[in-house]
């Protein structure tokens, strides 16, 4: 995988399985930002208020290089870890998976928990449909009306995204594009006649 892509799910999915007789309902959802995550759990602990135990794990930025797992009262590492572990091993990311128990009376012990949380997190991924994005940066570039031609000239070879354009004595336009290639873009533009403020990363 290039290091200016990640993979991610298209839209929320969810799923359900029974483990002697506690029931677990799972979900996974695009996020973006730890807010959202904040939200979305709220949004199920008021839904499913009577559950045993809102479990979850996250896992945010490209490389999904901040993450998070939560066993909720669950003994140490038998809820949030595998959930995790789930997102890992299909190497996904901007992911938040719940898996919420209701207590159906019989103890699982430690491996039956592992093994229930897995397969909720597993059946939760198998359900959505898992897509490739880019990380792409925004750059946006200011030029004499002059320069329009050679600058338009660019945009047509590098085909970056073009967010907005005003065209006056001094034009402007703010594109994106895919991370890796970036750079080319930028150094084209100037040779173009154009400066570059100072451009952010997108992911």
């Amino acid at each position: 995988m290039a290091g200016d892509s990640y993979r991610t799910v298209a839209a929320t999915a969810e799923a359900a399985c029974r483990e002697r007789s506690s029931k677990f309902l799972s979900w996974i959802y695009p996020v973006r930002s730890e807010e959202e995550i904040r939200e979305r759990l709220d949004a199920l602990r008021k839904k499913y208020y009577d559950a045993t135990h809102h479990c979850y794990a996250w896992r945010l930025g490209p490389h999904g290089e901040t993450f998070r797992a939560n066993d909720d009262g669950e003994p140490s590492g038998t809820a949030g870890k595998p959930i995790l572990g789930q997102l890992l091993s299909n190497d996904i990311t901007n992911c938040l998976v719940v898996v919420v128990r209701y207590f159906g009376g019989t103890k699982l012990g430690v491996p039956g928990l592992i093994a229930a949380y897995k397969e909720s997190a597993a059946e939760a991924i198998a359900a959505a449909e898992i897509v490739e994005l880019t990380v792409d940066r925004t750059v946006e570039v200011d030029f004499p009306y002059v320069a329009m031609n050679d600058v338009m000239r660019v945009v047509k070879e590098e085909q970056p995204k073009v967010v907005s354009q005003t065209f006056d004595n001094l034009c402007s336009m703010r594109l994106t594009i895919r991370e890796s290639r970036a750079e080319a873009l930028v150094e084209k533009l100037k040779k173009a006649g154009g400066s570059i403020a100072n451009g952010d990363n997108e992911k």
